[in-house]
């Protein structure tokens, strides 16, 4: 893992959007993984305070949705990214792949995106954030991993730190959602890991520096052959 290591999250989150813009502009028709969640907010809020790019080309792929969210409600993940990028940067709908949360095969849901990302030619870069519990996109800990795109449950701890989607109350955050696996993350071109905050100290470590294991699943990203790590000081701090 390359590790880069920043004074705070500003300067992370400006040069992350740095190597974006300049591979959008290197590659036109870029395939993007994107996160949500309250990490990439600041890298967000950087690429649109940056000198403009033409966005006409890229394609997206997000890496998760809840389940039973629709995605014109304000606490679906695709209005959060509407809001954050895809609305500011110019990214054409179609253009940008997403879980439907609310297909009425929620498998097949996931078997399509799959196709569509192998249609796609795959990703270029992913970007993924880390959850305190080790997960990415939602591959929650547990004894197995999904390889591919599946239903995922998601834990206590999951649904509290999403809870100011619905309106601070744990109890409306959905128990399951929709999420790219292990494999299907792991396939990516080139992956960039952000993560911010003391409390993220003691798992950034774990992902690092210790044993590959389902219990943390971001440890995966060691069999990665290019993935850069992005950690502020705080972060950084127990590594």
């Amino acid at each position: 893992m390359n590790i880069q290591i920043f004074d705070d999250v500003r300067t992370l989150s400006a040069e992350l959007a740095t190597r974006v813009l300049t591979e959008v502009r290197l590659q036109p028709s870029l395939v993007l993984g994107l996160p949500t969640g309250r990490t990439p907010l600041p890298f967000y809020q950087a690429l649109r305070a940056a000198p403009a790019a033409d966005w006409s080309l890229v394609r997206t792929f997000n890496l998760d949705e809840f389940a039973g969210v629709s995605p014109g409600s304000p606490a679906s993940y695709r209005a959060y990214m509407q809001r954050e990028l895809f609305g500011p940067m110019g990214v054409a709908d179609e253009n940008v792949g997403f879980l439907n949360g609310t297909a009425a095969d929620l498998d097949a849901e996931c078997a399509r995106y799959e196709r569509a990302i192998a249609a796609a030619g795959g990703i270029d870069l992913m970007i993924l954030g880390i959850g305190a519990n080790g997960h990415i996109g939602f591959n929650e800990p547990g004894p197995d991993l999904h390889a591919r795109t599946h239903r995922a449950q998601l834990q206590p701890g999951t649904r509290a730190s999403n809870a100011a989607l619905f309106g601070g109350d744990v109890s409306r955050v959905p128990e399951s959602a929709l999420s790219m696996g292990m494999a299907t993350i792991l396939q990516s071109k080139a992956v960039v890991l952000i993560a911010t905050g003391a409390a993220k100290a003691g798992v950034v470590r774990a992902m690092m520096n210790g044993r590959i294991t389902t219990s943390v699943p971001a440890s995966f990203l060691q069999l990665h052959p290019c993935v850069t790590v992005m950690l502020d000081r705080e972060a950084a701090s127990r590594r």
